[in-house]
């Protein structure tokens, strides 16, 4: 469990402190506008309702208390950058911040932010992929290099087992997981016999797993 504070609450700022809850995090959300933070009074750890611009809210909130840091304001920049630089001053350990071009990465990346995000973009990518590739239920970058897929096994895999097929020595991927149906399969034991229907959950560079994709007609 850790401790989250979300700072404005727009839409991603909602499904961001319901999701963080639900994962048993506590969380603390504020926004200026308090008709925005009413629907999550009854999930929220604690609500706020103040202006993050200001320094002395800000300070009110005990920034460094939190493990992570959210600033989620997406319509003004100004803002964005002001809060996450103050938030950073008064301590807190690690900030992320929400960027809508790369240009305001860069600014927040230099005055304060430890990560940014960018959720529009990275759902149209996700999308894009998961949609594009023939062979592809979902799709997840964990960073600039690596990616997890979800995705079915090749023809000449299917009833033979993950040893036989020897996917990690030709392809440079490992497979963490294997959906069956509604069971899941977690560190699937070599001798793991797979079927048409499975669901391969693969980890690895994405440049590898994009090799494997092409080897089954991607």
């Amino acid at each position: 469990m850790k401790s989250v504070l979300i700072i404005g609450l727009g839409r991603f700022g909602h499904h961001l402190c319901a999701d963080m809850v639900k994962l048993g995090n506590e969380v603390m959300i504020i926004d200026r506008d308090e008709a925005k933070t009413e629907d999550l009074l009854s999930i929220a750890t604690s609500v706020k309702v103040g202006d993050c611009t200001n320094e002395e809210v800000l300070r009110s909130l005990g920034v460094g208390n939190f493990d992570i840091c959210f600033v989620c304001i997406g319509s003004n920049f100004q803002s964005s950058l002001e809060i996450t630089s103050l938030v950073k001053e008064l301590g807190a350990k690690h900030v992320v911040s929400k960027a809508n071009r790369d240009i305001h990465a860069k600014f927040l990346l230099r005055n304060g932010a430890d990560e940014v995000f960018y959720p529009d973009r990275d759902i149209a990518e996700r999308l894009a992929v998961k949609y594009s590739a023939n062979h592809v239920f979902d799709y997840f970058e964990l960073s600039k290099d690596y990616s997890i897929f979800e995705i079915q096994p090749k023809k000449e895999w299917i009833g033979h087992t993950i040893g036989e097929a020897n996917i990690r020595a030709k392809y440079h991927v490992n497979i963490f997981g294997i959906r069956a149906g509604s069971e899941l399969v977690v560190l699937p034991r070599t001798d793991y016999i797979m079927k048409a229907d499975d669901h391969l959950m693969v980890v690895g560079l994405t440049k590898d797993i994009d090799r494997l994709l092409a080897s089954m007609g991607k």
